[in-house]
């Protein structure tokens, strides 16, 4: 068995998302091979999830939503992941793969997965995620191993540049070797990337229910590998205006109507889908979008792509299926102002926004 991708992370976004994606580039013979699943956490609660992810039969990942107006709902099963460790009980056998078997190493390790330990060593199993992937590279650097390639999804804007800076500071401080932050920088490529697709459900005890809609947008660089042909992944010159659309325009969305939510005291169980149920809210949102937020892309030269996306992104709202409760959107409520909507004011100074100033308190 060799599995030429490695993936940090046992989420159910990972399942709906790169799994699901290797496993129908493999049906059709345009990925790199499988996939070898590492849980990081040693989250006792997620144990069953192990052996459930690399089973024969694979696991399931329901799509429900709507597509082009049209409720949808089929079930795929996902048989691209041939092992499930953990860095626990499994840490000499994730580190031989690795070293021998890996081009291409994914993560998705959490809002805290880049958060180090007080500490924290390189003695024995590492406790943080970034100590852990610096022993692994410093024990494939130590073999000879050949170039690779770092794919990080998580949610953190250039997420790979992010990434190789944590390392390379780890590396300064806990690597003797005079030249490995050389081999770091240029036999390492540290992939920027952008995910997006709501993965509202776990299927226990492996699996998950998503929507139609996903896209896995990752930077072009020199010596890049990517672990499959799909068409949900893009391969492009500059991620910004992906990241633009979705922080100022999905996530932008959202806090709009968590401000409403908290304004008017809603139900505590509403979701996205129920409050726009609400006409009036409707158009409020959809004034915001047309009238402000279409405008200030445009005056970037994304104005087409800014209509079409306001449009996907209603539809994503109104998914039936769809659980996403505004008592969830609504944490960190301030913090998501600022980002999604006082940056997109400071991006766009020249266009006028009145409701969007209000919710900022502009």
């Amino acid at each position: 068995m060799n599995t030429p991708i490695l993936q940090f992370g046992t989420s159910r976004f990972l399942q709906a998302h790169a799994d699901l994606f290797v496993s129908e580039a493999m049906e059709a013979g345009r990925a790199l091979g499988a996939i070898t699943v590492v849980q990081t956490s040693g989250d006792a609660k997620r144990a069953g999830r192990i052996g459930a992810l690399s089973a024969p039969e694979g696991f399931p990942v329901i799509i429900r939503g709507l597509e082009k107006g049209v409720a949808v709902e089929h079930t795929l099963w996902v048989r691209s992941v041939a092992r499930s460790l953990s860095t626990v009980v499994d840490w000499a056998e994730v580190t031989r793969i690795f070293v021998e078997e890996a081009r291409v190493v994914l993560s998705n390790t959490g809002d805290k997965g880049y958060a180090l330990v007080d500490g924290d060593s390189l003695d024995g199993v590492p406790l943080s995620f970034p100590m852990k992937l610096l022993a692994l590279l410093k024990a494939r650097y130590e073999a000879g191993g050949g170039p690779l390639t770092i794919l990080p999804c998580e949610l953190i804007s250039r997420n790979g540049d992010v990434l190789k800076r944590l390392i390379a500071d780890l590396a300064r401080q806990h690597v003797a070797a005079p030249d490995f932050d050389v081999w770091l920088s240029e036999r390492v490529i540290w992939g920027n990337t952008l995910v997006d697709r709501i993965v509202s459900e776990p299927i226990e005890p492996a699996g998950a229910i998503a929507e139609p809609y996903a896209i896995w947008a990752i930077e072009r660089q020199p010596g890049l590998t990517i672990p499959c042909e799909h068409p949900s992944i893009k391969v492009v010159d500059d991620l910004m205006p992906y990241e633009r659309l979705k922080l100022h325009i999905l996530n932008l969305g959202h806090t709009v109507l968590a401000e409403r939510w908290l304004k008017d005291r809603r139900p505590e169980a509403e979701c996205v889908k129920h409050i726009l149920a609400d006409t009036a809210i409707r158009a409020e949102l959809e004034g915001i979008y047309g009238q402000e937020v279409v405008p200030g892309f445009r005056q970037h030269g994304l104005g087409d792509e800014a209509e079409a996306y306001v449009a996907t992104t209603l539809e994503r709202f109104l998914n039936p299926y769809l659980d996403h409760r505004l008592r969830d959107i609504a944490g960190n409520h301030a913090e998501k102002i600022a980002r999604r909507i006082i940056g997109f004011q400071d991006w766009c100074p020249d266009v006028a926004m009145p409701r969007l100033s209000a919710i900022a308190g502009r």
